[in-house]
């Protein structure tokens, strides 16, 4: 297959920053996808209605064909009453659970989730979607392990307590949070790096601090599983980049920040993983509609065409008065889009 025309896609998980860094942050993800879901942990979380619509207000004016569509941070101080305001504005979709310490800028997040038991069961009432990184941050737990330990220890106590509340598993990484998946009542999105690579890459030749996010990277077997998953065709598995921009000195750094910036060629690195397993023909689905129905959302109804032709990534990009290093930087990519 040389070309692949499909309905326009969306990106229901993306990090945009804030500031003089975002400029060139929108336009990478306006290029080929519509909408996207906006994540909420800025270094001054968005926690409230009014702070959501004006972040929005600024992404807006960098490209107005794009629509941005918003998160509260969910912290042990979020109010009912707030969830109210959530479901009378047409700009908020959901709400973002950070276990707190569990990534960039969650210090905020929730330690206890019997805290905000008032706040989930107001968005269970009012039909509001619960996007959750699941990661368990005890000390004692191992990192490649975050993820099943959340699942085992809080995710089946909030689902067993609110079974009617959307859920999504966010950027998942295990063939146990797969399976959980599959079984349960909720959804997932899952990355294109955590299609294309295991945990060998962030030590490939040396130590890699631009293939280090959160959750970490995971063994083949897990890899595997997110592959089949993410083709199968099950509409409980839907696109979310979890693109993560960090300055190259915040990664380049003795303590470097957790994030994989793949916007640049999101959609070309999902149909790089596809045709490895010989399903370019579940892209659109996975792309395309999935997300939209799980959020209630029309379709798209514009259309995008990529094409198999190689071409070189960029060694970096402007990042306000810096620069980022996206994931490939400096070498080939196998999909371009017209």
């Amino acid at each position: 297959m040389q070309h692949l025309t499909l309905t326009q896609p969306d990106d229901w998980h993306l990090h945009l920053r804030d500031g003089a860094n975002m400029a060139s942050i929108v336009k990478a993800t306006s290029r080929c996808f519509a909408r996207a879901i906006i994540m909420p942990n800025l270094k001054i979380p968005i926690t409230t209605v009014e702070q959501a619509l004006a972040y929005r207000k600024q992404i807006c004016a960098i490209d107005s064909r794009f629509n941005p569509l918003m998160t509260l941070y969910l912290t042990e101080n979020t109010s009912v009453d707030e969830i109210a305001k959530v479901k009378n504005s047409k700009h908020i979709v959901a709400l973002k659970y950070y276990p707190a310490n569990a990534t960039t800028n969650s210090d905020s997040g929730v330690k206890d989730w019997h805290q905000v038991s008032p706040v989930l069961e107001a968005m269970q009432e009012y039909d509001i979607p619960l996007l959750i990184h699941g990661e368990e941050t005890a000390p004692h737990i191992d990192i490649f392990d975050r993820e099943k330990v959340f699942i085992e220890k809080i995710l089946e106590r909030i689902l067993k307590h609110f079974p009617k509340l959307r859920v999504v598993l966010e950027h998942i990484t295990t063939k146990e949070a797969v399976e959980y998946v599959m079984n349960n009542n909720l959804a997932a999105t899952i990355t294109a790096h955590h299609l294309l690579m295991n945990r060998n890459e962030i030590f490939k030749g040396g130590l890699r601090p631009h293939h280090y996010c959160l959750p970490v990277l995971k063994r083949e077997e897990h890899r595997q599983a997110l592959l089949q998953a993410a083709t199968s065709g099950n509409p409980k598995f839907f696109l979310g980049t979890d693109s993560a921009p960090h300055a190259q000195s915040a990664k380049e750094s003795m303590c470097c920040c957790a994030g994989i910036y793949t916007a640049p060629a999101a959609l070309e690195l999902y149909a790089e993983a596809f045709e490895q397993v010989q399903a370019l023909d579940k892209l659109e689905g996975f792309a395309s509609f999935y997300g939209a129905d799980f959020y209630h959302l029309p379709r798209n109804t514009q259309t995008i065409t990529l094409e198999k032709r190689t071409w070189q990534m960029p060694t970096h990009f402007e990042f306000g008065e810096e620069k980022v290093i996206p994931l490939r930087a400096g070498t080939d990519i196998y999909w371009v889009q017209n």
